[in-house]
C-alpha cells in the first residue's frame, strides 16, 4: 500500500479541555458577562478546537460542529423555525430567543428535549408546524470563513441533513414528510449554493436517521432530496454521513448522487463491510470509513484497524478512502493528558478525542508502511496487552454469580393485581399521592462541602454531620410542603451513576473525563474497566437516617442496572447484556440491604433504558428482553409489601409500554411535561395497569408553573388513567434548580394535587 488515504474528523467536543465552553455559557446566562464578551470568548474556544485538529494532522477538519447550545437547535433557528408561542416575527434570531427555545423563559415553555438517537446527548426538538422556512443566517458559511481567516483551515462544513432534520422534528403528520421536505429544499439549496460560491470543497451532510431503517417511501424521499441538491450544486463535494449503525440498504444509498458516503465500521456489527464485500464499491465515490470508535474511550487495537483498512482497500481505491471516527467525537472527553491519578496500565488503555485523532493519523501513516509508525504501533500493542491481562477483568466469583442467574426466580412472589392490595393496606396513602423523583438542589454550599471532604480538608465525621443536616432540612421542607412520600435529597451524590460506581468493584474514575449531556450540563461518566461486584451497602446509611426523622415513607434511591450501563463508558470485551447482569447482581445485594434495614419503598431509576434501544427495529426485542430481565434481577426478590418504584425520562415510550409493564415495578414515573404531555396519548391506545406518575411540570426550565397549569396537566392525565393508579410528581432533576423555584413549584404542585383530589373524591 502507499499512503494515499485522507484523514478526517466528523466533529470535535465542544466543552473544552477544562469545560471552558460550559463556564462561558453559564457566566452569560447569570449576567456576569455581556453578549460581546460571550461571543468573543466562544470564538476563542472555537479557534482552539480548530487548531488542535490541525496540529493533529487532520486533513478534513469539520466546521459548524461548534454551537452555543445544540446543533439541531442551530439548524432550526438557521431556517427560522421558531414555535409560535415565542412571538417571532422574522429576521435575525437574538440570543435571548435562541436560549429561550432551549431553556424556556418567563413568557414561554422550552422546546422539547430528547435523546440524540441511542446516545446520552440531548437535542432540542424542532417544532415545524406550518412554518415556511427561510435562511436567517448561513451558519456553515460563517464557520467556514472563521476557520479560513483565523486558522488558515479549508474547513469541511457540517450540516444536519434534511431527511434527519425532519425525522427528528415534530409538528406535522409523518405522512406529510415529503411535502414538508419540499418546503425546506429551497433553503437547503440556497445554503449549499452559497457554500459552493465561496469555494468550499467538501460538505459533510449528517444523515444518521438513515440507519434506523428505510422504507420505500424513505428511499424515494432521500433520492428526491439528493437529486435536487446535486443538480443545484454540481461543483460541491457532498459526503453523505451515517453513523451509530449499519447503513442499509447500501445498494440504494450508493445510487444517490453524492460524491462520498460515510459509514460506521465500529457499531455496525460488521454489516457495512459485509455489504461492501458483496456489492463492491463504485469507482466514482469516496468512502468515509469510520474505523475509530467515536463513542467509547478505549485505545484501538491498531493491528485490527489496519486489517480492516486492508479489507476495504480490496474494494475501494486508497485515493478514494477517507479514514475517520465512527461518529462525531462529541460523545467522548477531550484528552487523557490530565488523568494523572489513574494506574498507568489503565491510563495507557484510554483514548479520548485528541488521542483518537492521533490514532487516525497513525493508521494513515501506517497504511504506507512507514518505519516511523512501527514503534508507535508496538507501543500501542503492548499497552493493550498489559491492560487485557489485569486479573480484575476475569474474577471467578463474579463469573460464578452470573452462572447462578438461571436458578434465581424470574418474578415477584405475587402478581401486581394482588400485590397492590397488600401495599395499599400497608402504606395507607391518599388518592393521587405526591412525591418527587429523588434529588434536591445541589447548592454551592453542598458542592463545596463535598470538595472539602474529597480533598481531605474535612474528615468523614464532619462531612457525615453536614450531610445529616441537609437531610434533616430536606425532610422538614417536604413535610411542610405536604408531600406524601419523601426522599432524603441525595446531597451526598455528585451524579446518579458516578456515586454507585465509586462504591462498586470494577469501576474507575477520571479527573476530567467530561462530556456534554445537554446545554451546559456536562457529565463525567464512570468507566467500567473490569468485572462489577458488590462490596458493601451504598445507600443504607442516609436512607435509614432520613426515615428516622419522619413517620411518612421515605424512598430508598438507587440507579438501575441499564442506566448505570448506558451512562458509563463500558468495557468493550464483553457484551452489554453480560455487563448489565453483573451490575444487576450487585444492585440486588443493595436492594436487600435497604429492605433489611426497614426501607420498604425503593426506587430503582432507569431513565436511560430507552436510549440503549437499538436503532433498527429488528434488534429491539432482544435488547428489551435482557434490559427488563436485568431490572427484575435487581428487584424481584423483595417482599410483597415492599413497593418498587422506577423512573424514566426524555423518551418516547408508546412503542415499549409492554416492556415497561414487564419490568413489574409497582410505580413508574415518566417525564411528560417537556414533551407537552404527548406521552399521555399512549395510554389512550394501550392499557397500563400499574401505578404511574406523569411529570406535571418541567424542572429543566427556571420558570415556576402555576397551580392552574399543573391542575390542567393532572386533569389531562386522568382522562386516560384511573385516579387510583396515578401519582403526582415533577419531572426529574431538581438538583439542577435553586431552592426558591423548587419550593414555589412543589408548593403549587401539592396545591394542584389537593384541588384535583377533592374534586375526584366528591364525584
Amino acid at each position: 500500500m502507499t499512503n494515499k488515504v485522507k484523514v478526517s474528523n466528523l466533529g470535535y467536543p465542544r466543552i473544552g479541555k477544562n469545560r471552558e465552553w460550559k463556564k462561558t455559557l453559564e457566566a452569560f446566562w447569570s449576567g456576569k458577562t455581556d453578549e460581546a464578551t460571550f461571543r468573543s470568548e466562544m470564538a476563542g474556544i472555537q479557534l482552539q478546537h480548530l487548531l488542535t485538529q490541525k496540529e493533529a494532522g487532520i486533513e478534513l477538519i469539520p466546521v459548524n460542529d461548534f454551537t452555543f447550545y445544540d446543533h439541531v437547535l442551530d439548524t432550526a433557528v438557521m431556517f427560522g423555525i421558531v414555535p409560535p408561542r415565542y412571538d417571532y416575527e422574522g429576521g435575525d434570531i437574538p440570543l435571548e430567543l435562541y436560549f429561550g427555545m432551549a431553556r424556556g423563559n418567563t413568557r414561554a415553555t422550552a422546546c422539547e428535549m430528547t435523546k440524540w438517537f441511542n446516545t446520552n446527548y440531548h437535542y432540542i426538538v424542532p417544532e415545524i408546524g406550518r412554518q415556511t422556512p427561510r435562511l436567517t443566517e448561513n451558519k456553515p458559511l460563517a464557520a467556514y470563513r472563521f476557520a479560513k481567516e483565523q486558522a488558515g483551515i479549508e474547513g469541511k462544513p457540517v450540516i444536519v441533513g434534511l431527511y434527519t432534520f425532519l425525522k427528528l422534528s415534530k409538528g406535522f403528520p409523518s405522512t406529510d414528510i415529503a411535502d414538508v421536505a419540499g418546503r425546506f429544499l429551497p433553503v437547503y439549496v440556497q445554503l449549499l449554493q452559497e457554500l459552493e460560491a465561496e469555494g468550499v470543497a467538501w460538505v459533510q451532510i449528517d444523515e444518521p436517521a438513515i440507519v434506523s431503517g428505510l422504507s420505500e417511501e424513505d428511499q424515494s424521499l432521500l433520492e428526491n432530496i439528493y437529486q435536487t441538491l446535486a443538480a443545484a450544486v454540481p461543483g460541491l463535494n457532498i459526503m453523505l454521513q451515517t453513523y451509530f449503525e449499519a447503513a442499509e440498504p447500501l445498494e440504494a444509498l450508493l445510487k444517490l448522487p453524492v460524491q462520498g458516503l460515510g459509514l460506521d465500521f465500529v457499531h455496525d456489527g460488521g454489516a457495512n463491510l459485509e455489504s461492501i464485500q458483496r456489492l463492491g464499491w463504485p469507482e466514482d465515490k469516496w468512502l468515509g470509513a469510520g474505523i475509530i470508535d467515536g463513542r467509547n474511550i478505549w485505545r484501538s487495537d491498531l493491528d485490527a484497524k489496519l486489517q480492516l483498512v486492508e479489507k476495504l482497500a480490496a474494494h475501494v481505491a486508497l485515493d478514494q478512502l477517507i479514514l475517520q471516527p465512527s461518529s462525531s467525537l462529541l460523545h467522548v472527553p477531550v484528552t487523557v493528558q490530565g488523568e494523572d491519578k489513574l494506574k498507568l496500565t489503565v491510563k495507557n488503555a484510554l483514548a479520548f478525542a485528541d488521542e483518537k485523532l492521533a490514532e487516525l493519523t497513525l493508521i494513515g501513516a501506517a497504511v504506507g508502511g512507514g518505519e516511523a509508525s512501527a514503534a508507535a504501533l508496538a507501543t500501542s500493542r503492548e499497552a493493550l496487552a498489559a491492560f487485557r491481562a489485569l486479573p480484575e477483568r476475569a474474577r471467578q466469583d463474579v463469573a460464578e454469580q452470573v452462572r447462578g442467574l438461571a436458578a434465581l426466580p424470574d418474578n415477584r412472589s405475587l402478581p401486581f393485581a394482588e400485590r397492590v392490595k397488600v401495599q395499599q393496606q400497608k402504606w395507607q396513602l391518599p388518592l393521587l399521592p405526591t412525591t418527587t423523583i429523588g434529588s434536591f438542589p445541589q447548592t454551592v454550599e453542598v458542592r463545596q462541602a463535598r470538595l472539602k471532604w474529597r480533598k481531605g480538608v474535612w474528615n468523614q465525621e464532619r462531612y457525615d454531620l453536614f450531610i445529616r443536616k441537609q437531610i434533616e432540612e430536606a425532610i422538614t421542607f417536604q413535610e411542610n410542603l405536604g408531600l406524601d412520600v419523601l426522599v432524603h435529597g441525595e446531597f451526598e451524590r455528585t451524579d446518579m451513576v458516578e456515586f454507585f460506581g465509586e462504591k462498586l468493584a470494577g469501576y474507575l474514575f477520571t479527573r476530567n473525563g467530561w462530556v456534554q449531556s445537554y446545554g451546559s450540563r456536562c457529565v463525567k461518566p464512570p468507566v467500567i474497566y473490569a468485572d462489577i461486584a458488590f462490596i458493601e451497602p451504598m445507600t443504607v446509611k442516609e436512607s435509614v437516617y432520613a426515615q428516622s426523622l419522619t413517620k411518612l415513607p421515605v424512598k430508598g434511591m438507587l440507579t438501575g442496572p441499564v442506566t448505570i450501563l448506558n451512562w458509563s463508558f463500558v468495557r468493550d470485551d464483553l457484551s452489554r447484556e453480560a455487563v448489565a447482569n453483573q451490575i444487576a447482581l450487585a444492585l440486588r445485594h443493595e436492594v436487600l440491604a435497604l429492605e433489611s434495614a426497614g426501607i420498604e419503598m425503593i426506587q430503582v431509576d432507569e431513565p436511560a433504558i430507552r436510549e440503549g434501544l437499538p436503532l433498527k427495529a429488528e434488534d429491539r426485542e432482544h435488547y428489551l428482553q435482557w434490559a427488563v430481565k436485568s431490572f427484575r434481577i435487581a428487584t424481584n426478590h423483595v417482599k410483597d409489601t415492599t413497593q418498587v418504584h422506577t423512573h424514566m425520562c426524555y423518551s418516547e415510550f408508546n412503542d415499549m409500554i409492554d416492556s415497561i409493564s414487564a419490568m413489574d415495578a409497582d410505580v413508574i414515573s415518566i417525564e411528560t411535561s417537556r414533551s407537552h404531555g404527548e406521552l399521555i396519548v399512549s395510554f389512550e391506545e394501550q392499557e397500563y395497569d400499574k401505578g404511574i406518575g406523569l411529570g406535571v411540570y418541567d424542572i429543566h426550565s427556571p420558570r415556576v408553573p402555576g397551580v392552574e397549569e399543573m391542575t390542567s396537566n393532572i386533569d389531562r392525565a386522568l382522562r386516560v388513567l384511573e385516579p387510583e393508579q396515578f401519582w403526582i410528581n415533577p419531572d426529574c432533576g431538581l438538583k439542577t434548580r435553586g431552592w426558591p423555584e423548587t419550593e414555589g413549584a412543589l408548593r403549587n404542585m401539592v396545591q394542584a394535587a389537593i384541588i384535583v383530589r377533592e374534586r375526584v373524591v366528591s364525584r
